[in-house]
């Protein structure tokens, strides 16, 4: 069969190819999606000191550092049976919902619109290989009005991030034990006043635009349908152990609790050897090596399972673990999740902030020196969050302050796995399996499917070449 490659898929951080075959009516009839890019981060852990990777795994990604140094001081608050105070709680909640808000609206305006909304009519936006545009040139004028807006929002969840956590991407106040910031009064005023000016044009503008999306092209609630299994670690830790968003899995229409050590990644299709033969082994125990030229292989990013079963990870799969959106697992559907989660984690922020001590006050310094020295005995701990984009589970294993087992299962994983052992598609590739495709010159359906589930390659971890005829090959616009 005939096929289409998307190389590279723009819009997205790190390295992304898709590769679809086509019947001869243009319907695609399977998809393997690539991630081309070899990190290493376990890897360079080793040996380290175990607070060191709060810093270090924060540059796996600059979408969503904040995540990743969250599961890192989780795992190690795991290890060492250590829980923070709740101001503690607060800052690092007002931290990550800063990053989570500034990502909801880069995704929409920055890296979705451009597949739906004809740009201005400059010389850039005229070579664009865009079709199926619905909106009319005023409609079109008025949401990119917004892009522009939404440069200037994600600028003050900058601000608001960085006036607790030193500065972003790559906090510096996120450590275990605590948060190493007190905010001063000033701070939290100002803090307080951007948050509002950013709430206000996520329950104005983003939410119109994404309403004007979803009845402009209501079809798309019926493309890009994914498994329907959803999996999350919860994040932003509240009162009496309670989370805004819980943990859980939504698996065959039934809703379960989360066992981390019941994970697995397999890698039949990836270019991975693993030491044990077992793609049914705990990730926490399995061992893997790079291996380029492995047969069949096609991509650098692991095939993560729970029970052997894929699942996808990201606010729609938060919102409906939690029971605040459950209407489909479509393109369409993802998108109005995501929006509903930022106006639900803004109006939650109002709270956190108003709850925050001030320099001086009682209970204001909640970081926990005791944790400035670990136990020497060997500890293992598992840090459970959520970046932006779906699950983030640390594993982190130490002895003598010495890490000797490091293990990082992120959302794209789990979003843009290729196929396991049993040959069942990655939840991406599931969703652009039986799309039909108007015009294969211009696949805006896989580009628009492909968007909806935001995907990191970067976080998720060479050029192929085909081996059968290619159909096309999609130049897609870097805006």
């Amino acid at each position: 069969m005939p096929t289409i490659k998307l190389d590279p898929v723009t819009r997205l951080e790190g390295h992304m190819k898709i590769e679809v075959e086509v019947d001869g009516n243009n319907r695609v009839t399977s998809a393997k999606s690539t991630g081309n890019m070899f990190r290493g981060f376990e890897s360079l852990l080793l040996r380290r000191d175990p607070r060191d990777a709060v810093h270090i795994t924060q540059r796996i990604c600059g979408f969503c550092p904040v995540s990743h140094a969250m599961a890192s001081v989780k795992a190690i608050e795991s290890a060492e049976n250590y829980k923070p105070k709740q101001q503690g709680k607060f800052l690092r909640n007002l931290i990550q919902g800063a990053n989570y808000l500034s990502n909801h609206i880069l995704h929409f305006y920055h890296l979705t619109v451009p597949d739906f909304v004809a740009g201005p009519n400059k010389t850039l936006w005229k070579s664009s290989t865009l079709n199926d545009l619905r909106f009319s040139q005023k409609a079109s004028d008025d949401i990119f009005a917004n892009y522009v807006k939404a440069l200037e929002m994600r600028r003050k969840a900058h601000e608001m991030a960085a006036l607790f956590a030193g500065k972003i991407p790559h906090v510096m106040s996120i450590m275990p034990g605590g948060v190493t910031k007190t905010p001063t009064a000033q701070e939290i005023a100002t803090y307080k006043q951007l948050l509002l000016e950013v709430k206000a044009f996520i329950e104005n503008e983003y939410a119109q635009d994404v309403q004007k999306l979803a009845s402009v092209y209501k079809d798309y609630f019926q493309v890009g349908i994914g498994y329907g299994n959803f999996i999350s670690f919860g994040v932003f830790d509240v009162e009496d152990d309670k989370q805004l968003f819980r943990s859980g899995r939504y698996t065959d229409q039934q809703l379960f609790e989360v066992d981390p050590y019941k994970i697995t990644e397999d890698v039949k299709y990836a270019w991975y050897t693993d030491a044990s033969g077992n793609p049914n082994e705990s990730f926490i125990l399995g061992s893997v090596e790079p291996e380029m030229n492995k047969s069949g292989a096609y991509t650098w990013t692991k095939a993560p399972r729970y029970l052997g079963k894929a699942h996808e990870a990201g606010p729609l799969a938060r919102m409906w673990l939690n029971g605040d959106y459950r209407q489909g697992v479509s393109v369409m559907d993802r998108h109005v999740a995501r929006m509903l989660e930022a106006k639900k984690i803004a109006h939650a922020m109002v709270r956190w902030v108003d709850n925050l001590r001030a320099e001086g006050q009682t209970d204001a310094l909640d970081y926990n020196d005791a944790l400035h020295t670990l136990s020497a005995a060997k500890k293992m701990g598992v840090g459970l969050t959520e970046a932006p984009r779906g699950a983030l589970v640390h594993f982190v294993s130490y002895e003598n302050n010495t890490v000797n087992k490091y293990e990082i299962v992120t959302p794209t994983c789990w979003n843009a796995s290729p196929k396991d052992s049993a040959d069942l598609p990655g939840p991406i590739e599931l969703a652009l399996t039986g799309v039909q495709i108007a015009d294969t010159s211009k696949p805006v359906e896989l580009m628009r499917i492909i968007h909806s589930f935001d995907p990191c390659t970067a976080c998720a971890v060479h050029v192929m070449t085909p081996e059968k005829q290619i159909a096309s090959q999609f130049i897609v616009s870097p805006l």
